[in-house]
Order: structure tokens, then C-alpha cells, then sequence
């Protein structure tokens, strides 16, 4: 009987216990454990943070990050049966998105930089990236001084779209630039003889050129616009959700999970086709891993 009593006084601490915590949740977290579902945000065509598998699911670099968060969040809010739900976004409506908390993580390959951070808010930073341009190899096109009085596609909504348009003018380049929905969109616009050259982050236009037809024909541009950082994307104001999803990357930082991950998405063969992008890791990026920052900041990279 003693015994009995005793189990049952253990059961009752507990879940006091667990009610007192769940009280001292608030804010997103709160709100995600009374509805019992996060909505992770993913892109459909961001080679290979954040895309479609060969069986129509998201997948990648961001992705795997994302789901370290996830698992996360489910032990801070005490919900180990959270209903995960999946949310394809675009550049364009990305932040909205964030803000009217349609999504509560957006994992692709959103840059932090201090206009957005009026907006919304990141997470520790899990990429580095410098934006270029490809274009044919046969048009010789290396330099941004080649492209003048030439036509350029880069991606609506994204951070190159208004960086193209202050280098435009700054360097008088008279460029005819051409918005398009997406990576995969900007890519065919620009492989279809629409554009002479694609502007985005390195890294992206190697996912876009490693996937196309004849990746041989292609090459980037010796110039490179400017260096920026990738985060988790999150909303503005909730410091105990960010710092979940902070504590997530640095453990994978300091466990050196991360770099098995870098492997698994940069230097090895990913799906659907089996294609390695041979992508080595940056000086920047090995940085951030070893002294893990959040900043906006292009210089501090």
C-alpha cells in the first residue's frame, strides 16, 4: 500500500510539474503546444539547402538543420507528438508569411541582413555566401563590366534583386533585369536564351548548373557582389524561440555534426539524380562554426 502511494505521489509531482511548465511557456512556444503543430517552411527549388526530393518531399541542408530544431522545440514545450506540417514559400512571400504566422521556421536560403531584421528575426547563422553570376562560357562574360547593356535575370523578392539595382546604377551598367518566380524559373529563363546571365549566391547557381543539362556550358563569374550569411528565418520578438533553435545548431557546431552534414549535402552525391557538388567548405562558414554568431553583419564574415 505504501508502495502504491508512493508511485502515485511521484505520478501527481509530476504532473504538476509539467503543468508548471507548460505555464511558463510563451510567446510561439506556447502557442505551438495549445495547437499541438509547427509549420516548418521549405523552398521547392534551393539546390540543396531547401527541395524537392524524388518523392515529391523537402529535403536538404537547411531541412536536416530545421528538423534538429524541431526536435528540440518538442522537449522545451513538452509535446514528443508534435504534429509537424510542411509549407512550400517563395522569395516573395517568405516574410509575410513569417509574420502573419502562417510558418513558424523557414529553413532555405534566406539572408539575415539588418533591413529584414526590422521585419522578422534569424537564428545563429548555418551558411555563408558570396553572390555571383553565371553565363555561358562561350559569351566569355566574367566581369561585371562584361555585362553591360546586357540582360540579367535574378529572382523576385530576393536579396540580389534590389543589390543589382544599386550596382546598376552605381557602376552605370544599364542593365535590363528580368524578375523571375524562383531559382529553377530564373535558371530557364536564363538557359533558354532569355537572359545572358543568372544573378544569385554561389552556392545556389552551383546547385542550378550541377542539375542542368549540360553543366559544362556554364561558368561564374570572376566577380563576386558581396558576402551574406544564412540563417533560420523566425519571428520578430520571440526570444525564447530563438533561443531553442540557437541551442540546436550549436550543439550540431560543437558535436561536429555539422560538418558531417556539410559532407552529406556539399561533397557528396544527393538525391534525386546523384549529383556531388563538389562544394568545399568556406574559411567564413568554419569560422562561424567555431565561434558561432547571429550577426547581419556582411564584415563579420
Amino acid at each position: 500500500m505504501k508502495s502504491r502511494l508512493t508511485h502515485l505521489a511521484i505520478a501527481a509531482l509530476a504532473f504538476v510539474c509539467l503543468g508548471a511548465n507548460a505555464a511558463e511557456l510563451t510567446g510561439r512556444l506556447k502557442t505551438i503546444k495549445e495547437r499541438n503543430t509547427i509549420t516548418v517552411a521549405y523552398r521547392e527549388s534551393s539546390i540543396p539547402f531547401s527541395y524537392l526530393g524524388g518523392n515529391g518531399q523537402p529535403i536538404g541542408y537547411a531541412q536536416d538543420i530545421c528538423q534538429r530544431i524541431v526536435e528540440d522545440i518538442k522537449t522545451a514545450i513538452g509535446s514528443p507528438d508534435l504534429v509537424v506540417k510542411r509549407q512550400a514559400v517563395t522569395s516573395q512571400n517568405r516574410i509575410p508569411l513569417i509574420q502573419n504566422g502562417t510558418i513558424d521556421l523557414e529553413c532555405g536560403t534566406t539572408v539575415n541582413n539588418p533591413e529584414r531584421q526590422a521585419l522578422v528575426s534569424f537564428s545563429t547563422t548555418y551558411f555563408v555566401v558570396g553572390t555571383k553570376f553565371v553565363s555561358r562560357k562561350a559569351d566569355k562574360l566574367a566581369t561585371l563590366q562584361d555585362l553591360k547593356g546586357k540582360t540579367v535575370v535574378a529572382t523576385t523578392g530576393s536579396n540580389t534583386v534590389m543589390r543589382l539595382r544599386g550596382i546598376d546604377r552605381k557602376e552605370g551598367l544599364n542593365l535590363n533585369l528580368i524578375q523571375a518566380k524562383d531559382f529553377s524559373d530564373s535558371m530557364l529563363t536564363f538557359t533558354s536564351g532569355r537572359a545572358d546571365a543568372f544573378f544569385e549566391d554561389d552556392i545556389n547557381l552551383v546547385g542550378q548548373i550541377s542539375f542542368s543539362l549540360n553543366p559544362a556550358d556554364f561558368s561564374l563569374s570572376t566577380d563576386t557582389l558581396s558576402r551574406d550569411p544564412y540563417a533560420v528565418m523566425l519571428p520578430r520578438g520571440e526570444p525564447e524561440f530563438k533561443a531553442v533553435a540557437d541551442k540546436a545548431i550549436a550543439r550540431l557546431f560543437a558535436s561536429g555534426e555539422i560538418k558531417a552534414l556539410y559532407d552529406k549535402w556539399f561533397q557528396s552525391p544527393i538525391p534525386p539524380r546523384g549529383v556531388n557538388l563538389h562544394f568545399p567548405m568556406s574559411d567564413a562558414l568554419a569560422k562561424v562554426i567555431a565561434k558561432p554568431t547571429d550577426s547581419p553583419n556582411p564584415s563579420d564574415y
